[in-house]
């Protein structure tokens, strides 16, 4: 995972490897090319149901653009937030106490 780079460059720079074309990759997308711009751009977000797309037409590993993508979301909801760091940490031991008690269900 690169963290130095957004989940839209990563798609940028995959597809120009690939040497597909945006038109190419949107059409696949059953979106216009502008959208698929746009993500690549990080101006809007992609849906995951288009990241996982993303990630088979561009043959990347699905669960590593997905932790990106998520990742991604959670920084731009709280990175603003004066406690998002601390709630980001409550909330990450929310998730294995609650994962724990799920799995002895």
């Amino acid at each position: 995972m690169e963290i130095d780079k957004s989940t839209g460059e990563i798609l940028r720079e995959n597809r120009e490897k690939k040497g597909l074309l945006l038109r190419q990759v949107a059409a696949k997308l059953d979106i216009d090319t502008a959208i698929l711009s746009k993500i690549e751009r990080s101006e809007r977000k992609a849906t995951k149901e288009q990241i996982i797309k993303l990630a088979d037409i561009l043959d990347l590993k699905k669960e590593d653009l997905l932790v990106q993508y998520l990742s991604e979301k959670i920084l731009y909801e709280i990175k603003d937030e004066e406690y998002g760091q601390k709630a980001l940490k409550v909330a990450e031991q929310r998730m294995k106490y609650i994962n724990k008690n799920n799995s002895q269900d």
